[in-house]
């Protein structure tokens, strides 16, 4: 009697471990969560809305484009200062955050398509006389977000080290120094700096418009070894395109 109670547990233990050992195989793989970088302080490409959730144009893209593609994603707030030095480091995987495409950051980046046109505007405080880019060069004081394209273009035009170029570290810092007169004139990308106008609309202040400003385009960057995740990304850029979802995304943001 005890052999054989011997022999039942014996083979009740080695079912047991064999279906332990089966069980590993037949649960699917967890999918990989892709982190998205986004200087979530550029309205209304990202910010946080009252709940504490990223929100806005880019935001509502990168979505579509996860979707679309079949990845997750995560969204990680990272400044704009150090977001290239955090993809690089992989803290994040993929950065969707106003980013323009520009030869220099191709050295080190991969963009996707463009995905967004824009163009550099000058918002100007009251009272001051600029009406045009070469004003600026008699400006006092113009603020610029540091690191952008904005950044790059006034260095070219008042000198890297001209000390009426101000850098700020966001661009709510910079337009909150327009709005106080802290600066002359603010230089930023379209979308963003005629958002802050729309809202402020009864405070005086002039935007300028400029051939001298070239068109740039924004395009959603990652590693240069992901390209096949890059190869999605596109694809999916390409249907939203095609099945019209881009399009209302852009309305709900922007006026054509």
């Amino acid at each position: 009697m005890k052999i054989r109670l011997l022999h039942f547990l014996t083979a009740a233990l080695l079912a047991i471990g064999l279906c332990a050992c089966e069980r590993p195989a037949d649960t699917a793989p967890t999918p990989k969560v892709y982190r998205v970088g986004m200087n979530a302080a550029f309205a209304p490409f990202g910010s946080i809305d009252t709940s504490g959730k990223i929100v806005g144009f880019d935001a509502d893209i990168m979505q579509a484009v996860a979707d679309q593609a079949g990845i997750k994603i995560v969204w990680v707030n990272t400044p704009w200062e150090g977001i290239f030095s955090t993809l690089a480091n992989a803290d994040i995987d993929i950065i969707a955050s106003g980013v323009t495409i520009t030869d220099e950051r191709k050295q080190s980046i991969l963009f996707s398509d463009p995905y967004f046109e824009a163009k550099q505007v000058i918002l100007v405080a009251p009272g001051k006389q600029i009406s045009s880019p070469d004003d600026l060069k008699q400006a006092n004081r113009v603020g610029v977000t540091a690191g952008t394209s904005a950044d790059t273009i006034m260095q070219k035009m008042l000198g890297k080290n001209n000390n009426a170029l101000v850098r700020f570290e966001s661009l709510p810092l910079l337009l909150n120094e327009v709005d106080n007169g802290g600066v002359d004139a603010a230089v930023g990308d379209n979308g963003a700096v005629e958002n802050h106008l729309k809202f402020n609309k009864d405070k005086g202040f002039k935007l300028i418009e400029s051939d001298k400003f070239e068109k740039e385009y924004y395009g959603i960057a990652v590693r240069p070894a992901d390209t096949a995740l890059m190869a999605k990304i596109n694809s999916a850029l390409k249907a939203l395109h095609g099945n019209g979802s881009y399009d209302k995304i852009y309305a709900s943001y922007f006026s054509k």
